[in-house]
C-alpha cells in the first residue's frame, strides 16, 4: 500500500488550494453586498469554514459557491465553482451549479458549454436528489442533478433563442419528471418552445394534460401560467395581490413570451417593459425577458 500523506502534509495542500482558490475570488472581485456587511449569513459562514477546512472535497466546494451566489456575487461564486474543476475536471455537479451561474452573468456560451459537458458526465449514471439551498414551505426538494443539468441548458437555448435545441431537452424532461414541481416548470416552457416554433397544435396537445388539481408546491407561478395559456384562467387572476417582486418577473415574462410565439408582438414588448422595470435581477424571468427585448431590438 502506499504511504498515507503525513498531517502536515495533508495540511500544506490544503493551504495550497485555499490560497489559490483566495486568489482566484480577487481576481473577480470579490466584495460583500451591502446587505452582508450588515447582517451576515450564518450559513455563508459555515459553508466557507467547511470549504476552508476541505477545500478539495466537492460538497463543501459546491455549497460554498452556492452560498456565494445566493448573495449575488456570481462571479466569485463562478471563481470557486472554477477552482473546484481544476481539481475534478468535468465533476457535473460544479459543472451543473458554475452553468447556472454563468446564466446569472448572461454568459450563455460559457453557460451551454458546461452544462452540455454536465449532461455527458451524467449519462447513463443513476440520479439524485439536489437538496435546497433555499428549502420551499414544505421543505420538501423537488429537484435532481440530472434535471437541474437538463432545466439550466434548455433555458441557455431559450433565452438565446435556440429553440430547436432547447425543444428536445424541455419535452425529456417534462417526460421524465419525478413529481409534478418538475413536470410542470418544464412543461411551461415546453409549451412555450413548440409556441416558439410554430407547433400550435403539439402546444395545444400538450397543455391540454395540465390539471387545475396538481399539488404544485413551489412552481405556482408556471402552473398558473399554463392555466392561463390553456384558457382556463383569465390574465387578471395570474397574479396574486400580494404578488412578489420573482412572481411579477416570472407570471409578466410568461405572458410575454406567450404573447410573442402567438403574434402579439406590442402586447408582449408591453409585459417585458413591466418585467424590466422591476429590476436589474438575475430570476430566469427576468434574464429571459431583458433577452427577448434585446433580440427585438436587434431586428
Amino acid at each position: 500500500m502506499p504511504a498515507r500523506p503525513s498531517p502536515a502534509a495533508t495540511n500544506a495542500t490544503r493551504r495550497v488550494v485555499v490560497a489559490v482558490a483566495l486568489g482566484l475570488l480577487a481576481d473577480a472581485g470579490v466584495r460583500s453586498t451591502a446587505a452582508a456587511q450588515a447582517a451576515p449569513d450564518p450559513a455563508l459562514a459555515a459553508a466557507k469554514a467547511a470549504w476552508e477546512r476541505h477545500p478539495a472535497d466537492v460538497d463543501s466546494i459546491v455549497w460554498y459557491g452556492r452560498r456565494v451566489g445566493y448573495t449575488g456575487d456570481f462571479p466569485a461564486a463562478i471563481a470557486i465553482y472554477t477552482e473546484g474543476l481544476r481539481l475534478h475536471p468535468d465533476e457535473p455537479h460544479l459543472l451543473r451549479h458554475r452553468g447556472h451561474r454563468y446564466i446569472s452573468v448572461r454568459d450563455f456560451p460559457a453557460a451551454i458549454a458546461d452544462l452540455e459537458r454536465a449532461r455527458a458526465a451524467v449519462a447513463g449514471q443513476p440520479d439524485e436528489v439536489e437538496p435546497d439551498g433555499q428549502p420551499n414551505a414544505r421543505g420538501i426538494p423537488t429537484s435532481t442533478l440530472h434535471s437541474n443539468i437538463r432545466y439550466h441548458l434548455a433555458l441557455a437555448y431559450y433565452v438565446t433563442g435556440a429553440y430547436a435545441r432547447a425543444l428536445p431537452i424541455w419535452a425529456e424532461d417534462a417526460r421524465t419528471a419525478g413529481n409534478v414541481d418538475q413536470r410542470v416548470a418544464a412543461t411551461y416552457w415546453w409549451v412555450l418552445t413548440l409556441a416558439q416554433l410554430g407547433r400550435y397544435m403539439e402546444a395545444t396537445r400538450t397543455l391540454a394534460q395540465v390539471r387545475t388539481d396538481w399539488d404544485v408546491i413551489e412552481n405556482g407561478s408556471y402552473h398558473r401560467l399554463l392555466l392561463w395559456m390553456k384558457g382556463e384562467i383569465t390574465e387578471d387572476a395570474l397574479l396574486p395581490p400580494t404578488a412578489s417582486v420573482l412572481e411579477r418577473q416570472t407570471i409578466g415574462n410568461g405572458i410575454g413570451q406567450w404573447y410573442a410565439a402567438t403574434g402579439r408582438r406590442m402586447q408582449a414588448r408591453a409585459a417585458w417593459d413591466a418585467v424590466l422595470a422591476t429590476g436589474p435581477s438575475a430570476s430566469f424571468g427576468y434574464i429571459a425577458a431583458e433577452q427577448a427585448v434585446a433580440r427585438l431590438g436587434a431586428r
